[in-house]
């Protein structure tokens, strides 16, 4: 069977209005602004107003999505929200998107990867329209990391953000659209980014409360050594499966986790810093909306013209990572 060349028909993101910069963090906890930007290159992040969950911000991004791609929700055959925050356990936010958006076709449902849960999304999708099974897809990746952060912890509370990134995917000319997907998880390294508050092993309870057990746990230091490892080993992995090299990069589009890490692709991968979306200075790492955020925002600024060969790449609790080569 012939496969359908599937690509990116129209990008969307949305971030929250209100900025916490980390002048406002110095009095919440014991850091500083120096000090943060020297270890992570993030100097505000963005916070969901106290009405907005998840499905929210997802609307948002969705709506602008859909009208770059030049389709409307009911055209929709497929959502796919890529989260570790939804609205609620059940139903999927991806269902309640589907009623707010009166995308009454599409099949719907969630997908938890942590920060590569945007390309996981992708790869799944892609799928269903490469089969002709489908026809258009909305693959979303987004986060409210603030409901989830202990802002009595510094170590943590400096890094994350909230915000929706989206994309429309359907046929594309022969020649354009995803070239390969590289997947991966390594199940023994879950204890190292975790919430264990909340599930079938510790329900909520006053215990799992008074032990702050609702907030995301990082051990930084093992996650930043697997991340500068990974990060590279992936993309070259999804180069190889595309049959391209290094020198064939127009853009890298990397989670937006720490500006370390990101360099250290960068020089693994032998790119300037002028051939990488970067923008987590802005936002901090805003988990699975990170990379759909900064393809949005690279559309936006006319950094990515057709034709040109982007690399997007991605880390996260699981432990897990993804990568793939999209031509424009």
């Amino acid at each position: 069977m012939k496969l359908i060349p599937v690509g990116v028909l129209g990008a969307g993101k949305y971030v929250p209005d209100r900025i916490l910069t980390n002048k406002e963090l110095e009095t919440m906890v014991d850091t500083n602004d120096e000090w943060i930007v020297s270890r992570t290159g993030i100097k505000e992040r963005r916070i969901a107003a106290d009405h907005q969950a998840t499905s929210d911000l997802c609307l948002e991004a969705a709506q602008i999505a859909l009208t770059n791609a030049g389709i409307t929700a009911d055209q929709l055959d497929l959502i796919i929200v890529a989260t570790v925050t939804p609205d609620m356990p059940f139903p999927s936010t991806a269902c309640i998107l589907q009623e707010k958006m009166g995308a009454k076709k599409a099949a719907a449902f969630d997908l938890s990867a942590a920060c590569s849960g945007f390309i996981y999304g992708l790869a799944n999708a892609s799928n269903f329209i490469a089969t002709g099974t489908y026809q258009y897809a909305l693959v979303i990746g987004a986060d409210c990391l603030s409901r989830i952060t202990d802002y009595t912890d510094r170590n943590t509370c400096i890094l994350f953000g909230d915000g929706a990134g989206a994309v429309v995917i359907g046929a594309v000319p022969e020649g354009r659209g995803f070239r390969s997907f590289e997947l991966g998880a390594d199940g023994t390294g879950g204890p190292l980014l975790k919430l264990e508050g909340g599930g079938s092993r510790n329900p909520a309870s006053p215990a799992t409360l008074d032990s702050r057990l609702h907030y995301i746990y990082m051990a930084g230091a093992e996650v930043f050594k697997f991340a500068v490892r990974i990060m590279g080993n992936a993309a070259d992995e999804a180069l190889r499966k595309a049959g391209m090299e290094k020198e064939d990069i127009d853009l890298l589009i990397p989670h937006q986790a720490n500006i370390r890490i990101i360099q250290s692709s960068l020089s693994k991968l032998h790119l300037n810093e002028d051939k990488c979306m970067i923008n987590l200075d802005k936002y901090g790492n805003m988990s699975a909306a990170s990379i759909p955020v900064a393809l949005a925002e690279a559309a936006e600024q006319g950094r990515v013209k057709e034709g040109d060969k982007l690399v997007l790449v991605g880390f996260g609790g699981g432990l897990t990572w993804g990568a793939s080569v999209l031509v424009w």
